[in-house]
């Protein structure tokens, strides 16, 4: 058995995985919460498969959190948490850029796509709205633009007129209230920021592309997008496996 691990801005997702590779549990919780004692009472299911656990691999962006994982597993599965950047990554993808200027969780989004056949655009609406590219098995490079959630949570923290608003899919341009009116800024501006990123990438690579989404908001845009995507929720843990 095996453990898989996601350490994001916003949640960690850890996984326990058999020997056929497939999940077999998974628990997700939010990263601020992470604590030694906080570990404890929240991954002591992997604990009664402690002998049967050889090693677990990670990708993090908060490297604080990733210490507190490592030694966790060091004390009481007495296994060894390997980073995804820690490894030996040229048998399985060739990365166009300097590997230390981007993130692992992207790294683990794009090895999970790699196929000699085709090539991809993913984009992982997480804290960040990020697009990244591979062609064939070779990661180019990528696009960090704001998280929509993050976004949104700005400026109604900054505007004191601005209501709380829980962003949904828009059906009108234009708002009758503040509130729908925010709603659709958010919705359809983001909208047509991920079409033309899009655009641009196939217009300056001169290539076409597969898309993938992921993170928390892509079911809210999957459909409004103008080209056709496919929404996987795991793509990351799937990306981890392959290292396995």
């Amino acid at each position: 058995m095996y453990i898989i691990g996601d350490i994001g801005n916003t949640d960690i997702k850890v996984c326990l995985v058999n020997k056929k590779n497939k999940i077999i549990k998974k628990k997700i919780f939010n990263t601020n919460k992470v604590s030694t004692k906080y570990l404890y009472k929240n991954l002591n299911f992997l604990l009664k498969h402690k002998k049967l656990i050889k090693k677990a691999i990670v990708c993090s962006v908060v490297p604080s959190k990733y210490l507190i994982l490592k030694k966790f597993f060091k004390i009481n599965l007495s296994i060894k948490c390997l980073e995804l950047k820690s490894l030996n990554l040229d048998k399985y993808i060739k990365i166009a850029v300097n590997k230390k200027q981007v993130g692992s969780d992207r790294i683990a989004n794009a090895l999970s796509v790699i196929d000699n056949n085709n090539n991809y655009i993913i984009i992982d609406f997480g804290t960040a709205t990020t697009f990244d590219v591979v062609k064939k098995n070779r990661y180019l490079g990528g696009i960090i633009a704001p998280g929509v959630d993050m976004s949104l949570k700005n400026l109604i923290n900054k505007a004191s007129l601005i209501p709380k608003v829980k962003l949904t899919k828009s059906k009108n341009i234009l708002g009758k209230n503040t509130k729908d009116a925010v709603n659709s800024g958010f919705y359809w501006g983001y909208i047509g920021l991920i079409n033309n990123i899009i655009k641009l990438i196939i217009k300056d690579s001169k290539s076409m592309y597969k898309i993938k989404i992921t993170g928390g908001f892509a079911y809210l845009f999957k459909n409004s997008i103008e080209y056709i995507c496919e929404l996987d929720k795991d793509i990351t843990l799937k990306g981890l496996i392959k290292l396995l």
